[in-house]
């Protein structure tokens, strides 16, 4: 029976070629034996920035793994936070502010991977304007959501000298931009600047973790009790995914995912999905960093330590936590993905 826990604390923050995919302990399990079945939740209405787990889904890799996944998708009613304190789901998709907000609330659950090496919040502007780089910000007003107060604008601060004088509430379109040159607001690199330019707009786009912000983005998060329960399955789950994500920003046999992504969410489109698997690549939101040696999914208890000694010198949190509590490299770092 599924244990589940009283949620009684304020809401945490949700922030080529053919592949030779390493074999690792756990990775297959004959077609013959029953599945297991379990629930991955995510964090927004489907899109190209989940295209990993639809791959693995649609292509068949979470059942090559011995693993019936149900994919339930999220959206602005939804805390995934919330239900995986809940036990109503066995993963979430998270970020690293979430994974370090369990250790401050002293809750069982954790980060096992972190699918996207870079965090692909960005701040734009329009080409043209004078604004090239994100010192030339400092002062001017930003359009940002309540989300980003308490996530990268502290990093922006501290790293940039930017206040809070500067901002200004984002309305989640491309209105306010498109009406003022000098505009600066909030996105995603695989997003809204697809819908500047769909707009009309020629966005120039500053991507924040080039600046230094080291936050983990599109993690895997699990209870305490699964993985010391279901260790094997953990791991053929991380597995798959990582396999998932692989093969779809290769675009290898992706139709059937892309379909799968338009029939959650009717608002994505083929030419929706195609910019931001294209952006994606190019940043490296996925492939950069670590994973290119380790494995897409890579993370480092250093890379972890800086993230937190970042945000706790911003006052995000507290001096002397545990953030080691925050994660587990059981699962990770074993080369799977790498072409």
């Amino acid at each position: 029976m599924r244990t589940r826990y009283r949620f009684e604390r304020r809401a945490l923050l949700t922030g080529g070629g053919a592949l030779a995919l390493t074999a690792v302990a756990g990775a297959r399990i004959p077609l013959a034996q029953t599945l297991d079945k379990v629930s991955f939740q995510t964090n927004w209405r489907a899109q190209a920035e989940h295209g990993g787990y639809y791959q693995a889904v649609a292509a068949g890799i979470y059942r090559r793994h011995g693993i019936d996944c149900e994919i339930r998708m999220g959206g602005p009613q939804q805390n995934p936070a919330q239900l995986l304190l809940a036990g109503r789901v066995d993963f979430i998709m998270s970020n690293g502010f979430q994974a370090l907000n369990y250790v401050r609330e002293n809750l069982p659950f954790l980060t096992i991977g972190a699918i996207m090496q870079k965090d692909p919040q960005i701040l734009m502007t329009h080409e043209g304007n004078g604004i090239n780089s994100f010192e030339d910000m400092k002062g001017r007003p930003v359009l940002i959501g309540a989300s980003g107060r308490v996530t990268y604008w502290p990093f922006l601060k501290a790293r940039f000298g930017f206040t809070d004088e500067q901002i200004r509430p984002y309305t989640f379109n491309v209105g306010p931009f498109m009406a003022d040159r000098m505009a600066i607001q909030q996105g995603f690199i695989s997003s809204e600047p697809f819908a500047a330019l769909q707009a009309g707009a020629r966005p120039k786009v500053f991507l924040i973790a080039d600046a230094g912000y080291q936050n983990y983005q599109t993690t895997i998060d699990v209870s305490r009790r699964m993985v010391a329960e279901k260790k094997d399955l953990v791991q053929r789950f991380v597995n798959a995914t990582i396999e998932g994500w692989a093969s779809y920003m290769a675009g290898q046999d992706v139709a059937a995912a892309n379909t799968a992504i338009k029939r959650d969410n009717p608002e994505m489109d083929d030419a929706k999905i195609a910019y931001a698997v294209r952006v994606m690549n190019e940043a490296g939101i996925v492939h950069s960093g670590d994973s290119l040696q380790l494995g897409i999914g890579a993370m480092t208890e250093a890379r972890w330590k800086s993230f937190y000694e970042g945000m706790r010198d911003v006052g995000r949190y507290p001096e002397g936590m545990d953030y080691t509590k925050a994660f587990s490299l059981d699962f990770v770092n074993k080369r799977v993905g790498l072409a």
